[in-house]
């Protein structure tokens, strides 16, 4: 596994748990507001931390740290991954994967393994713009779609989610969102942040005030609305 990044414990990553976060490089998507554009764009030219090192120190972290986190990039783009979870569950670490649900029968055999306890996928946008969220232009949204249709049956504990960027969603993009996932447990909105490490700078983020008004747009669609990021 090309791991890129290991941070050893965070409190934000993983909702309800103590937890370490694995980031994995390479993506399927070019979403212009990514902010980990290094791990997508050029993985290969990013440092790397050897997976034996990475494992020493969780196996040192055992009773300490409560799951693991593993998002990217994307992760679910790489063969050894369900070699890679399996050693973390031998050593009784709960699993929460990162995703953007562009590749379902992975989500899926993960999740009938056993090897998933948490999910949590990005939704862009609505639908019809979900090529310019993306960065894909067309797109083919089907297995978007199903990854969507198969967290709504509740098959694991779950999130999804959506960085909301001024330029790229309106009132009726997240309406259009709620219709979509209508009935899902959890949905986190989270503000666009700028940094020196994002695809097509130039972007910005809504206001407090619109963030509260999605908010309660998809209230009306989602049990579990939340907002991440805000003071």
């Amino acid at each position: 596994m090309e791991i890129h990044g290991f941070q050893k414990t965070t409190l934000l990553d993983y909702p309800g748990h103590i937890a370490s976060t694995i980031f994995l490089g390479g993506c399927n998507f070019r979403c212009p507001f990514c902010h980990n554009a290094s791990l997508v764009l050029s993985p290969s030219g990013q440092p790397t931390i050897p997976e034996e090192e990475v494992f020493k120190t969780l196996k040192k972290r055992v009773g300490i740290i409560e799951g693991i986190c593993i998002t990217g990039g994307e992760p679910t783009l790489y063969p050894g991954l369900f070699t890679f979870i399996h050693k973390m569950k031998e050593l009784g670490f709960l699993v929460k994967l990162d995703t953007n649900g562009n590749n379902p029968h992975i989500i899926k055999e993960l999740t009938e393994k056993g090897y998933l306890d948490y999910i949590a996928m990005d939704i862009k946008n609505s639908r019809e713009k979900y090529g310019l969220s993306c960065g894909i232009n067309p797109f083919n949204l089907s297995r978007v779609d199903e990854s969507v249709t198969y967290l709504l049956s509740n098959p694991v504990d779950y999130e999804f989610r959506t960085t909301v960027v001024r330029e790229h969603h309106t009132h009726k993009d997240i309406q259009q969102i709620g219709e979509w996932t209508q009935g899902a447990k959890a949905y986190y909105l989270q503000p666009y942040k700028d940094s020196d490490d994002i695809i097509q700078p130039g972007l910005s983020s809504p206001t407090k005030q619109e963030l509260l008004e999605y908010k309660d747009i998809l209230s009306s669609y989602v049990q579990n609305v939340s907002i991440r990021g805000i003071d």
